[in-house]
């Protein structure tokens, strides 16, 4: 397939503007996962042209980053771009954020280690942590890239003013927040301040912890520690007003543009600015639908329907808060 790319400044590599997301792939709060079948859904991604690879140490633990780098290993190292994020840290699995310099100072060398590489192509700080001066943060983080082990320095889930804070500091090429047709949060503040300065936003949740992929029903039961046991929209009444938008987007997607929902939604994303959709996978029959989202433009007629449906819908809207990870001091009772 013809995959859309973007250059990220200070990567020589051009990033595919879908990224493949390895969360599920790391297991926790997925339900688990299967290694050698997350290894060959990886390398299958990189064959079809997805050179940009989104992992963190979180997911699963490290578990998540080995499998990246045991499926990365050799030549395809060469065709992927791997982003990373820091600034988190756990007890008894447990985590919590941790952006301080020592902490990150040690999570570097522990994902370049199980990345199986000498240098991150992006490195994002995971999430704010208010304990820790941003300052703090970002000057480790330029120390990083002055010694050639992080290419480039991107944030996830910051505010226009801490990552102007971030920018006083260290350069700042990239922003991660979550972002999809349901939870659109960014439009306000963030997604206008990438426009204005330049950076490339990488939007997580681009089919919604899969509700936008149009496989999940009323009768769809998630197990283990599956997130989506306690995100509230896939807990009624609100899990019956997100399928009936859904039922009506597949349905306008299919009679207008002959696709499915899941790709409408992947190519909304991708229509909104300079984005990258991370799409997330653990098999390779998931990356099935990828070839569809290029090589077409939805039309401002479409964004509008698209808003309408939505809107005729979902009553009780709510956004990804849920997923926001506690404090140091939360978890360990003291800093």
């Amino acid at each position: 397939m013809t995959v859309e790319t973007l250059n990220i400044p200070g990567i020589s590599k051009p990033a595919s503007r879908i990224g493949l997301g390895t969360w599920a792939i790391g297991g926790w709060m997925w339900g688990g996962s299967d290694e050698s079948e997350a290894v060959r859904t990886i390398q299958a991604a990189v064959e079809q042209g997805i050179s940009l690879i989104d992992t963190a140490p979180v997911y699963g633990f490290g578990k998540s980053e080995k499998i990246v780098g045991q499926a990365l290993a050799g030549a395809l190292r060469d065709r992927a771009l791997i982003a990373t994020k820091g600034a988190w840290n756990w007890r008894s699995g447990k985590p919590y954020r941790d952006a301080g310099a020592r902490r990150i100072n040690h999570e570097i060398e522990d994902s370049l280690r199980r990345l199986r590489t000498d240098h991150i192509d992006l490195y994002q700080v995971h999430w704010p942590d208010p304990l820790t001066p941003i300052e703090e943060t970002a000057s480790a983080l330029a120390a990083l890239k002055k010694q050639g082990k992080v290419l480039a320095i991107g944030v996830s889930n910051f505010s226009p003013a801490q990552m102007d804070a971030f920018r006083a500091v260290a350069p700042l090429v990239s922003v991660q927040p979550p972002y999809n047709l349901f939870e659109r949060g960014i439009d306000r503040d963030i997604l206008p301040y990438a426009e204005a300065g330049g950076l490339v936003t990488l939007c997580y949740g681009a089919l919604c912890r899969g509700l936008l992929s149009g496989r999940i029903t009323g009768e769809t039961e998630f197990s283990g520690d599956d997130l989506r046991r306690i995100d509230p929209k896939f807990q009624e009444p609100r899990r019956s007003q997100y399928l009936a938008a859904v039922a009506e987007l597949d349905a306008y997607a299919r009679e207008h543009h002959g696709k499915s929902v899941l790709t409408l939604a992947v190519r909304w994303v991708l229509d909104r600015g300079r984005t990258i959709a991370l799409w997330g996978a653990r098999r390779e029959e998931q990356l099935n639908g990828m070839q569809e989202v290029f090589g077409w433009k939805l039309t401002p007629d479409d964004m509008r329907e698209i808003e309408a449906i939505v809107a005729r819908h979902v009553h009780d809207p709510i956004g990804p808060e849920f997923m926001a990870p506690p404090t140091k001091d939360k978890v360990l009772g003291t800093v």
